[in-house]
């Protein structure tokens, strides 16, 4: 199975339960949650790209102007419909590489790997480009540090590791998550801000 199908069929709601994920997984699912309520003030507009089911966005609803999550996974989108109900956030089926939005935030996103699952990356920088001119988008991302926690994670999740090579890690069931180091994110990122965060990961501000 690919990506897509993987979650299509469920992957990322069993991948946020807390009790499939190892300890050093949660710690970075929590660090997020943490630079977020500091990053984002009252009154921003956010896009979210790989929103999922949306929980950073209503997490962060009661700050934002306007809050805007996109996600190729249909399912995910109504999700996030049903449990943001009405009001300032907004939801959209789409690709991260055409997103179906103007140029009108403070802030893009695309966080908890989401990027390191995506084929064209380079595509998906230009849009969150594109929407927020200014220079606050971020990208979380895995480190190779985070190796040994996403193979038990993957492996809680009925997806055992078979391949791991310097770029990625591939499962039984066709599941592929890549990682990276400085160096390959300055190549393909271009002019950016790296630091590294909770211990397996890193940020990314571009």
């Amino acid at each position: 199975m690919s990506n897509d199908e993987l979650y299509a069929a469920g992957l990322l709601n069993r991948a946020l339960d807390p009790a499939t994920q190892p300890p050093q997984i949660r710690e970075f699912l929590q660090a997020e949650v943490e630079l977020l309520t500091d990053l984002v003030v009252d009154g921003m507009a956010m896009v979210d790209v790989g929103c999922g089911t949306g929980r950073h966005l209503a997490m962060l609803r009661d700050r934002l102007r306007i809050g805007v999550g996109v996600d190729y996974e249909h399912a995910y989108i109504a999700e996030a419909h049903r449990t943001a109900g009405t009001g300032h956030l907004h939801f959209v089926t789409g690709d991260a590489t055409r997103l179906p939005l103007r140029p009108s935030f403070d802030i893009a996103t695309c966080l908890t790997n989401s990027w390191g699952t995506m084929s064209d990356k380079p595509a998906v920088l230009d849009e969150m480009r594109r929407l927020a001119p200014t220079p606050m988008r971020l990208l979380s991302v895995y480190a190779e540090a985070s190796i040994p926690a996403r193979r038990e994670w993957y492996r809680r999740l009925g997806q055992d590791v078979v391949n791991e090579s310097a770029e990625c890690l591939t499962t039984n069931g066709g599941f592929r998550s890549e990682h990276f180091s400085e160096d390959r994110l300055r190549t393909l990122v271009g002019e950016c801000t790296i630091r590294p965060f909770a211990g397996i990961a890193y940020l990314v501000l571009f």
